[in-house]
């Protein structure tokens, strides 16, 4: 075998072993902005579920270049830790309870008057869309925050060891409420009087008699036992559990716009399965309490009004005291808004 036989030999062998080797897979984009935002539920409850899929979205529409990392569970601490980390930086964002954020934003305290938003969910919707919801999301620019979407979780419905028949059936009772002028004014307004007992003490209290009563949405009732320990349920859904979805101003204003609208976008789109999700959670819970023995009652449309008219003025007061002339604003829009719409 001459020189130049072996040549074309060996370069036909290098040509087939070339071949073989296995095309790269391009490699993913290296995100360019990455957030940990944290949050308190359990990764099997709604809220934790659309996290996950707004971060899905988030990471396809912008090739990878953002990257919203979800911690459930308390993992970066409590709320008032991931608020005040999201304010200096040490995380980018938390998705919190309104009813947590009070301290740090008098004004979002609007939320925990009773009967804000009417029972149809399309209305209520519209509510926070509009001014008043808008008005609620720019309140946080001057704490250090930016909001940029409110999330529906649940509304909260009454059980006492006492009967819950009908208006008068409140007074003389003592219910246990978050830490809140607004909700102990609530019941004030019925005759009842309320006390703030931390959550976790709360199946005693109810258990031992130190309280008659509660309020927290059905999954709570059901997930919580306090079937156990009580004897009524009615379903008022007179306080609308509200969540505000927050984030560092530094980070938000790092993207680019159009990155901070898909961020938006993505948080508007995957509300209404947040909700229908959570809403199907309550229908649950509620069968759940029916089987353990409780006495379910479901408050019709009347009596729902004829509450809320009781304790809307009293609780508005409450919040105004604390709130001002900031508050004063809000509620200005927020009636404006009910008028308009005819409710």
């Amino acid at each position: 075998m001459n020189h130049s036989t072996v040549l074309k030999l060996a370069s036909l062998m290098l040509a087939s072993f070339v071949t073989v080797i296995p095309q790269q897979a391009p490699a993913q984009a290296k995100a360019k902005f990455s957030a940990r935002i944290g949050h308190l539920e359990a990764p099997t409850q709604p809220r934790h579920q659309g996290l996950l899929k707004v971060a899905q979205l988030v990471k396809e529409r912008t090739k990878g270049e953002v990257d919203l990392q979800i911690f459930p569970s308390s993992q970066l601490g409590n709320q008032r830790v991931m608020t005040e980390g999201t304010q200096f930086g040490t995380i980018q964002g938390t998705v919190s309870p309104a009813a947590f954020l009070g301290g740090f934003d008098p004004a979002v305290s609007v939320l925990d008057i009773p009967y804000l938003y009417p029972t149809n969910r399309a209305a209520s919707q519209k509510l926070r869309e509009g001014p008043f919801g808008k008005a609620i999301l720019d309140s946080f620019s001057s704490r250090g925050l930016v909001a940029i979407t409110i999330w529906p979780n649940g509304r909260k419905s009454m059980t006492s060891n006492k009967p819950l028949a009908n208006l008068d059936a409140y007074k003389g009772q003592k219910f246990r409420v978050m830490d809140s002028k607004i909700l102990q004014e609530q019941f004030a307004a019925v005759g009842a009087s309320a006390v703030s007992i931390a959550f976790g003490e709360l199946y005693t209290a109810l258990q031992t008699g130190v309280v008659d009563g509660q309020e927290n949405p059905l999954d709570t009732i059901a997930t919580m036992k306090y079937f156990e320990v009580q004897k009524n349920l009615v379903v008022t859904e007179h306080g609308a559990m509200e969540d505000i979805v927050l984030f560092n101003p530094g980070w938000w204003k790092s993207l680019p716009a159009n990155y901070q609208q898909i961020i938006a976008k993505a948080f508007d789109e995957v509300r209404p399965e947040v909700e229908r999700n959570k809403e199907a959670a309550q229908q649950t819970a509620l069968e759940t309490i029916r089987k353990a023995g409780m006495q379910v009652r479901v408050a019709d449309e009347a009596e729902r009004q004829r509450l809320g008219k009781a304790m809307y003025a009293r609780a508005k007061a409450a919040y105004l005291e604390r709130a001002g002339a900031e508050g004063q604003k809000l509620v200005a829009l927020y009636e404006a808004d009910i008028k308009k719409a005819g409710n």
